[in-house]
């Protein structure tokens, strides 16, 4: 068994580095929400967007979300209303930081509550 060069193994760690960044990077302060802010924002209008599987959506999803795995966003970002705030959660939150992100990017106003437990607190 060969050792890998130190060469070989900052190319690793690069691409890896590239390949996070690619994906989208955790949202900023400002992008999130917590759940209590998630609640008014929702009870003033905001769409709820729920960004899991269809599987995770039918064990389980918060009432008046709207599902729309992140997978599928870029697609169909014409489904979601500009003229109000959007609040995204996901299983754990990782998906909805790429997804809160993504939608910023596209000029809407978007808040990432992170993992669906959160809106229980």
């Amino acid at each position: 068994m060969t050792r890998p060069s130190i060469r070989s193994l900052a190319s690793l760690v690069l691409a890896a580095a590239l390949s996070f960044a690619a994906c989208g990077t955790p949202a900023a302060a400002e992008d999130t929400v917590d759940g209590r802010a998630a609640h008014a924002l929702v009870a003033a209008g905001a769409t709820l967007l729920d960004v899991r599987t269809p599987g995770e959506w039918a064990s389980g999803h918060i009432d008046g979300a709207v599902l729309i795995p992140v997978s599928e966003l870029r697609g169909r970002m014409g489904e979601i209303p500009r003229d109000r705030p959007v609040v995204v959660y996901c299983a754990s939150g990782v998906r909805s930081a790429q997804a809160t992100a993504l939608l910023r990017a596209a000029g809407y106003d978007a808040r990432d509550l992170g993992g669906m437990s959160r809106w229980d607190r």
